[in-house]
């Protein structure tokens, strides 16, 4: 008997598509969310949806399934539950209702747009190009691989194709060039070295532009609901506040790494040989890459919204336009075809999860989740005696390592964002909210320095084998630290330069 049970699950582990374990513990936080009593101050429905929250963010941690299996899961358990309305067509429409929203097709057709950079090659033409000038030494070409990072993050919303679809491969052709292989045994001689570069560029850069990673519209729409309109980042907004900062992380990472995990080649002249012989190679910059170039030009400016600078506010166009416009150009120039735009599957896959994770955090706010939590653990902390300075850190510390739980960007600020912005904006006082609350943005993407499973582009690069996990964890923890402080220091200082507080 025994022996049958054992067989029995062996093919359930290979006949089903999801992992039985973490399958099981889900289940089993969902039913004992559902038996819990409903705390005080909330309804039967809010704490309902409470459970189906957790529980689709417990899946997500555990991966029991792909994220956008996951959030459709939440679509079909909120539409089926009826905790949203008190018919079944209400429901659904609460469960679809985030795949109208702007923001989110921002992110998806700047996902599309960013698939020409893969196809026509100008993404690595592009970091040859700073290898070339900036290679003769190792932490020259982490230089040339951060600036890379730097001039694409605009473009492209999706963080894991840059740092892991365009820079990485980059990077790796370096390390092998120079004979680095986790295969050999010889990562060590610049491999890790770059490898932690490439990474870490990735939340920095992340943090400076709006359409740099995908949460980054959702993390606008909190900031404006906590602070009552009163913060509205525009895509000019956010650079603007984050260009200082940003740029300062960006110029202390690679020395910082360099001391932490110091390369073995020290000296790299060949690199410049290297970079130089692929770009002899590639021949001139050919008529599509010109067109991508033009593309992103374009793009730039309408979201830097220049014409209305010049021409007046009539000229003023919604982001998710402007996105709409690049891609339909670069469309009809033929630089992708319509073939590329139905089998990019990280954005159709990011449509259906972001959206279910928009969908959840809009209802927890209706139906008065987001502002119970926020009231108990404002009475927590007021209760605490802090002054408004403790408070402040302690809700941006524990926001930003509480990511050690997620592997989810996404998930964890749709968790927790709205309800820590909430309970910060009623404590600390409001000639010095607007700091804080950059902060908050801010963290939000250098969280994601932490872990090898922090977001999408850490599996990528940890997943070639050039950095063990102990060096991955000690230089994220370092680089998550000083991070903070460049911001909180000089951040700070920054933004009263500009006149924001």
């Amino acid at each position: 008997m025994l022996e049958r049970i054992k067989a029995a699950l062996q093919y359930f582990n290979q006949a089903v598509p999801f992992r039985l374990v973490p399958a099981l513990i889900t289940t089993a936080v969902l039913a004992t969310l559902l038996l819990l009593p409903c705390p005080q101050g909330l309804t039967a429905d809010g704490w309902r949806l409470v459970a189906i929250f957790l529980t689709t963010i417990v899946a997500i941690i555990l991966k029991v399934m792909p994220i956008g299996v996951m959030a459709m899961m939440a679509i079909v358990i909120v539409s089926l539950s009826q905790v949203t309305s008190n018919s079944s067509k209400g429901a659904i429409t609460d469960a679809l209702s985030s795949f109208a929203s702007p923001l989110i097709w921002l992110i998806v057709v700047a996902i599309l747009i960013s698939r020409g950079l893969k196809k026509t090659g100008l993404g690595n033409r592009i970091g040859l190009m700073f290898i070339a000038l900036l290679g003769k030494r190792t932490v020259g070409i982490g230089y040339g691989l951060a600036v890379c990072e730097l001039l694409l993050a605009p473009f492209t919303p999706s963080n894991t194709a840059r740092g892991g679809g365009i820079v990485h491969p980059v990077m790796r052709s370096i390390a092998t060039a120079f004979d680095s292989d986790p295969a050999k045994g010889t990562q060590g001689k610049v491999g890790t070295y770059l490898a932690l570069v490439n990474y870490h560029a990735n939340p920095i850069t992340s943090a400076m532009f709006l359409t740099a990673t995908a949460p980054n519209p959702l993390v606008v729409d909190f900031v404006a609901k906590a602070s009552g309109q009163q913060l509205q980042l525009s895509w000019t907004t956010w650079a603007l506040c984050m260009l200082l900062p940003g740029l300062l992380c960006l110029l202390l990472m690679p020395l910082v790494v360099y001391l932490l995990s110091p390369p073995q080649l020290k000296h790299t002249p060949d690199a410049v040989t290297f970079a130089r012989s692929e770009l002899a190679a590639m021949g001139p910059l050919a008529a599509k890459e010109k067109v991508m170039l033009g593309t992103f030009g374009l793009l730039l400016l309408l979201w830097a919204n220049v014409p209305a600078m010049i021409f007046g506010p009539a000229w003023t166009l919604d982001p998710t336009v402007v996105a709409f416009v690049g891609l339909f150009v670069l469309i009809i120039t033929g630089t992708i075809n319509w073939d590329d735009v139905l089998s990019e599957k990280s954005a159709w896959d990011t449509l259906i999860w972001f959206g279910a994770l928009v969908m959840l955090a809009e209802q927890l706010n209706k139906l008065g989740v987001i502002d119970w939590f926020s009231q108990g653990m404002k009475g927590a902390i007021a209760s605490s005696g802090m002054g408004w300075q403790a408070i402040a850190a302690v809700l941006v510390l524990a926001f930003v390592f509480s990511h050690y739980l997620f592997a989810s960007t996404t998930a964890h600020i749709s968790a927790m964002l709205l309800a820590f912005l909430g309970v910060g904006v009623q404590l600390i006082p409001a000639e010095y909210m607007v700091p804080f609350l950059l902060m908050m943005t801010a963290g939000s993407a250098i969280m994601m320095t932490l872990t090898h499973y922090a977001t999408g582009t850490s599996p990528i690069i940890f997943g070639s084998g050039y950095v063990t996990l102990g060096t991955w964890w000690r230089v994220g923890f370092v680089m998550c630290v000083l991070e903070l402080l460049v911001f909180a220091l000089v951040g700070s200082a920054w933004w009263k330069l500009l006149g924001l507080w």
